[in-house]
């Protein structure tokens, strides 16, 4: 094949815009908030500003006796160092390997020495062609349902492509990488997940996912709220006798109304399609909240799926029971001691608080089931109607249902999901329009790619009043630029200027849409506004430095990949436009050592395999060009121009 076709083919694939997922967890630190108006609270920490956070440290300097019984509790271990006192999971050569069939992937979990790693390898044969050792630094749950694992680089943290199961006690693919899903060592572990697994990080501002320090494990105040105003009480001599009434200088949720009780809880297990309000993040909600001060949270609702759930969704599921419609007054802490683990608490305390409502005059239950029945359940209520279901989300696992039914279907009956009904705020009965057009966007995004939920966002948009209408700018540019409308996403761009707007997807869609579009000198601007708003966000400062290579501008994009790969060695298409422009400089070896780098992260990397073709192909390696050109188009058998360049090789 001429050189010259060779370097056209991978001049034009270089400066291909790789689309990046568009969902996204607000980053707390860019954010404007505005002044505004918040309902009022007789507890100090709720709504006080000066009100910070302390840690569990100082907590426990008071309270031992009950830190010691919180930090057993799934929420004390949900989050901690990787060691083997950590770990809930079986290293024997008989469990530990799991092969991914999709993507041709083994993963090999292992101690060494006191470190934990994951090593990632592929067979061809006997032989071992690629292999990478990534240590894991963290292990997320408390070994109840799951363990799973979490990395850093240099702050960035990401998930590890495997999970323990601890129920069925074996290793797989996490939930989420089955089915070719893997991403294997590039999910980005946000805020959206860390807020709920976690207590509040410490974040670096500007980033997506670089944290400068994590705790370990949720914390007191994450159920109590800020405890300084706690703290410098009892520094100063002034107690409160709680005995006769509040201390309000600290939430206790078991004097909160039964509906802010729920909203403490529901902040983490009530998971679905989270939408925060405008400058709002994760990190605002506290409790003595209501969380739709923050946030609203979405379920999508099915026709035959009263028995899918979610893992995390026991308010969504403690909601739709007739205990809760019909009491009015039902809350989680009515069964469960938030400071006491469930493997700890006694049977007796969940069916006495069944029996505080359904238990007759003389204590007897008031159960119509025959005792024949009863006896193969247990003779308790829980075991009736409350079951173990499988989630839909997390798989090896069954949890609680908290969907408390009379008769709940049995699993062999279970209806299949028929049809989509829509989403459901389950936090928020009347969310407004921009908001549920939000949720219909996110669940787009993650979930399910119908352009049926695109048509509703159009719709709810739709029922803005002009004046809201002209506001939400961004929300037209979001749903028109996952219709890949790009013109008319320019449409809104032109009301706009880079410098005014503050959300850096915004900046990013409309950089996106005028580079799909062809035109990277007006999508500059864009990128260039969208990394100044958020400079760790690696992806970002990555297709900034695409950008500036369709623009011809080496040294600039040059400068942009080496920070990224200053920030994370790791990033698999910075070392490859690394190598790719050390290539078009003629520096061989340059080249080729950011080419081997890129390979030897992803060996099925498509630009880099085409690049190394390339480099093969000049440096007088026909065999070896062939090769490579020959394995791109086994694991991308749709990209044309890598058929064409095998041909000629070939020929």
């Amino acid at each position: 094949m001429p050189t010259r076709l060779l370097r056209n083919i991978l001049i034009t694939l270089a400066l291909f815009a790789i689309t990046l997922p568009t969902f996204f967890c607000h980053n707390p630190a860019t954010e404007n908030i505005d002044n505004e108006t918040h309902e009022a609270s007789l507890w100090k920490n709720v709504y006080d500003t000066g009100a910070h956070y302390v840690a569990m440290q100082t907590c426990r300097s008071c309270h031992e006796p009950i830190y010691q019984t919180f930090i057993q509790t799934g929420m004390g271990q949900s989050f901690g160092t990787a060691n083997k006192e950590k770990t809930a999971a079986d290293f024997s050569s008989a469990h530990a390997l799991v092969y991914d069939t999709a993507l041709d992937y083994y993963y090999k979990p292992y101690f060494s020495n006191d470190s934990f790693y994951i090593m990632e390898y592929r067979l061809e044969g006997r032989d071992t062609v690629h292999k990478r050792v990534q240590q894991v630094n963290y292990i997320v749950g408390s070994g109840q349902h799951t363990n799973s694992h979490m990395f850093s680089t240099n702050g960035y943290l990401y998930q590890a492509p495997i999970t323990f199961y601890t129920q069925k006690h074996r290793w797989d693919l996490a939930p989420g990488f089955e089915k070719g899903a893997n991403t294997r060592f590039q999910r980005m572990i946000e805020l959206e997940c860390m807020s709920c697994h976690n207590g509040y990080p410490d974040f670096a501002a500007g980033s997506e996912n670089k944290y400068t320090a994590l705790k370990t494990g949720i914390d007191c105040e994450r159920c109590h709220g800020p405890g300084s105003l706690h703290v410098e009480d009892r520094k100063n001599n002034r107690p409160v006798d709680t005995s006769k009434g509040p201390d309000y200088t600290i939430v206790n949720p078991r004097r909160l109304s039964t509906e802010l009780q729920n909203n403490v809880c529901q902040r983490c297990h009530l998971q679905g399609i989270a939408v925060l309000n405008d400058n709002k993040s994760f990190f605002d909600f506290r409790p003595g909240m209501k969380l739709s001060e923050v946030m609203n949270v979405f379920m999508p609702e099915y026709e035959g799926a009263q028995d899918k759930m979610i893992m995390a969704s026991h308010v969504e599921r403690m909601k739709k029971s007739q205990c809760f419609i019909q009491s009015g007054k039902m809350s989680c802490i009515n069964c469960h001691n938030p400071h006491v683990s469930v493997k700890f608490t006694p049977r007796t305390q969940y069916l006495n608080a069944c029996q505080n409502c359904h238990g007759s005059s003389t204590g007897q239950h008031q159960c119509t089931e025959s005792m024949q029945v009863r006896n193969t359940k247990n003779n308790d209520c829980i075991t009736c109607h409350m079951p173990h279901n499988g989630s839909i989300d997390i798989p090896h696992v069954a949890v609680t249902d908290h969907f408390i039914r009379k008769r709940p279907v049995d699993d062999t009956t279970q209806k299949k999901i028929t049809a989509f009904f829509g989403l459901k705020c389950f936090n928020n009965d009347a969310p407004d329009p921009i908001t549920k057009a939000r949720g219909y966007m996110e669940f787009y995004e993650r979930y399910a790619q119908s352009k049926g939920l695109l048509d509703s966002t159009l719709l709810y948009l739709g029922k803005q009043s002009e004046a809201e209408a002209r506001k939400q700018n961004r929300d037209y540019i979001r749903v028109y630029y996952l219709l890949k409308d790009y013109q008319k996403v320019i449409s809104y761009a032109n009301q706009l200027q880079p410098a005014s707007v503050k959300d850096v997807w915004t900046n990013y869609r409309i950089g996106e849409a005028y580079y799909q579009l062809q035109h990277p000198d007006s999508a500059m601007p864009w990128y260039k506004r969208a990394v100044e708003l958020w400079k760790y966000s690696l992806d970002f400062q990555n297709k900034y430095g695409i950008c500036l290579l369709a623009l011809n501008r080496l040294p600039d994009a040059l400068a942009v990949f080496n920070f990224v790969t200053e920030q994370n060695p790791n990033h698999i298409s910075a070392n490859t436009n690394l190598g790719y422009i050390y290539l078009q400089q003629g520096n061989n070896n340059k080249a080729y050592e950011y080419m081997m780098r890129a390979n030897h992260l992803d060996p099925d990397y498509e630009q880099n395999l085409l690049n190394m073709a390339v480099w093969y192909h000049n440096n007088q390696q026909p065999a070896q060009a062939l090769k490579t050109i020959q394995h791109l188009v086994k694991k991308h058998p749709d990209n044309e121009r890598a058929r064409a360049m095998m041909a000629d090789l070939e020929h």
